[in-house]
Order: C-alpha cells, then structure tokens, then sequence
C-alpha cells in the first residue's frame, strides 16, 4: 500500500499465492526442499534451460555465476556502468575487476558490443550484460563476440524474465543466467534469485556454493539419500526457503500473464508520449523480440530541469525514480571511464511508473502530468 496516486511499482498478491505460502508453514518443513525442487524443475522448463539452481537472492545469483565461471583475481569482466551495482559487486566478490563499457544511446540504453569490443584487453576472461528494462539488447551481439573473443558471456538478467529474442529467453544466451525476484522484479517475491545454465559443471558448482560447499543438503538427508556430508568448498549460505520458493511458483504460472500486461502498459506509453515536446521514449520495439518491459524510462530534453520536473510529478502524485546513478562514479568505484553515454542518459532519464495492474487512467495521468511539467520546468 503506498500514498501514492500512481506508485513507481505495484504488487498483486493473490490468494493462492497466500495459501500456498500459508500451507509451506502448516508443512512444518521451512528450509531448502520438495517446494525449492519443483520451482527449480518449472523454471528450467520455462526458460529452457538445463539448470535451474534456486539460490536467496539475484546478487547470490550474481555472485555464484561469477565464481562458477572461475573468475578471480587478475581476470577482467566487461560490465555496464548502467546497472544496479550488483552486477559490478559480483565481479570484484571474486577478486577479479569489473571493466565498464558504455551503452549503444540515449533510445537504447544497454550494453553496446562495438563498446565492448573496444575494452576487451589481455586480462578480459567475461562479458557481462545485463539485460536492461527487460529489454534484448545486443544480447545476440554479444553473445556472438564472446565467441569469437573466446570469452565467457554471463547475464543479469534481474529485468528480463520472460523476455526473448528469436524466441530464446533471456538469460540464457551465455554460459549461466542469473534472475532476481526482488519485490520490484517481474517474479515478485521479497527476496531470492535464480541461477540458470546448460553447463553441468557450472550448475553443479552453484549448488554446492550456495550451502557452504556441503556435499548434501538437509533435505537429502531427511529423505535418506545421505547419512553425512563434506565440506569440499568454501562456499556460502545462498539458499532460499520453502516459502519464498512456494510463493515463487505460484507467481510463474501468471508470469507470461503479467508480462503481457506490462507489454500493453508500454504500448499505451508510448502512444500517449508520442510527440509530447522535450521526451523521448526508449527501448524501442525491436523485429523478433519479446521485452519483459520491467522498466519505462523517458529522456528529457537538454533544456528541462529533470529534479524540478520529479517534484513537480510527486505533487501530482506519481512516483519515479532513475535507474541508474552510473556505477563508475560511486565513491566505492571511482573509476575515470569514458562513458559519455551512460553520462549523458544518467543525467537525462526518468523512470516512469511500471507494473501489470497500472490502469489505462493511471498511465493518462502520469502521462498528462510530465507533459504539463515538462512544459514549465525548463531551465
């Protein structure tokens, strides 16, 4: 519940998400098992993938690929600055350090391969995109320029599930995925994430890292498939539990439902924004791809004040935000990049209000309401 007239994000909670959770406690069993099993076993069915390794949160998930790749010290990883710092965190969790790369523009603000490929260096061992508002992206590109480079492709793809390119999900484009059900995220959940892999040996490291190198779980144990264990890692405590896994499952099954809506709420953005002076809409609709449109960002023009125009919309009651402060800049970073892209959108864009139960007269207001600032704010 918020105060808002349009929130920034919205969750729909149902009741058989309530009753599913409500009958994980009655179970008595709390902890990784039979409820972890089959969201990992539909998860993998649903992306198409081989692997699908349920772990406590999208930075665990972050993480875990990052070690499961063998990334270290002295290795490189190719990032976006234009991310949640999480994607650059999981890199130097490793010891290796992240590489920052610009995006293609100000309409597609994602991970440019050409500017990659002008970064790749000696020590460059990966590649890490991140699939930016749900949308593709050069995921085909670089996926095809880590093969050539002879470099591992990783993917956050925290925005991006239930999107696809040439009908291939995202997040599955490289050697290992990972997702986030954060309360914002397309799979809504509070906390907890995803792995996903076609590679055996990378699925079966992310299992064995995320509950502290054991060599079986409680659940195994429980049902007789093991007496003891081994420690043969240091690993980590990255499980979900049964709970979040439940209410994880239930949310799948609406999941292509409530993408579709969000697809219908950008439609209706971008039909109501058209034309409207000093915005410009991104991540346009691009030939064979499905964007699962976590995010609606605008850019505004040079000649608007952007903090007096998010006033001016929160008196109206519509909240926004800006996805994102470029990581490079953070004081724990500080990184002299050249990335004047990324720059020049962090400073320009506005995250709109996103989420599949937004109405048609909530996306008229917010609509109405940046054209009447975006009117009387400029500079």
């Amino acid at each position: 519940m918020s105060d808002w007239r349009v929130p920034l994000a919205d969750v729909e909670i149902g009741e058989a998400e309530i009753a599913a959770v409500s009958d994980t406690y009655r179970s008595g069993w709390l902890s990784m098992g039979p409820r972890t099993e089959e969201l990992e076993k539909r998860f993998a069915e649903y992306v198409g993938s081989t692997h699908a390794i349920a772990v406590a949160s999208g930075t665990a998930a972050l993480h875990l690929i990052c070690l499961a790749a063998g990334l270290g010290p002295g290795d490189e990883a190719i990032v976006p600055s234009l991310t949640f710092v999480a994607t650059a965190n999981a890199v130097r969790y490793t010891g290796a350090t992240p590489v920052f790369a610009d995006i293609e523009g100000l309409e597609r603000p994602w991970l440019s391969a050409k500017a990659v490929a002008a970064v790749i260096g000696t020590r460059t061992r990966a590649i890490m995109n991140m699939t930016y508002g749900g949308h593709p992206g050069a995921s085909a590109a670089l996926a095809e320029l880590a093969a050539e480079r002879g470099l591992i492709l990783l993917e956050d793809a925290a925005h991006g599930l239930g999107g696809s390119l040439g009908g291939q999900r995202l997040g599955t484009f490289g050697l290992a995925g990972a997702y986030s059900f954060f309360s914002n995220k397309n799979l809504p959940v509070g906390e907890g994430g995803m792995v996903v892999s076609d590679d055996d040996e990378i699925a079966s490291q992310v299992r064995l890292l995320r509950s502290h190198g054991m060599t079986s779980l409680t659940w195994d144990r429980h049902r007789g498939h093991a007496s003891s264990y081994d420690v043969v890692d240091l690993g980590f405590n990255y499980r979900i539990d049964e709970p979040r896994a439940a209410m994880a499952l239930q949310r799948l099954s609406r999941l292509d439902t409530d993408n579709a809506r969000r697809a219908t709420a950008a439609a209706a953005y971008r039909r109501r924004l058209s034309g409207v002076r000093g915005v410009l809409t991104t991540m346009p609709e691009v030939a064979d791809a499905t964007p699962a449109n976590h995010l609606f960002t605008v850019v505004l023009a040079e000649e608007i004040d952007r903090d007096a125009l998010r006033a001016t919309l929160a008196e109206q009651g519509v909240q926004t935000s800006l996805h994102y402060p470029p990581v490079h800049r953070f004081t724990a970073y500080g990184v002299d990049a050249d990335l004047p892209k990324t720059e020049e959108y962090a400073r320009r864009s506005v995250t709109l209000p996103m989420f599949p139960t937004i109405s048609e007269e909530q996306i008229e207001w917010v609509a109405d309401s940046l054209e009447r600032a975006a009117a009387f704010v400029r500079d």
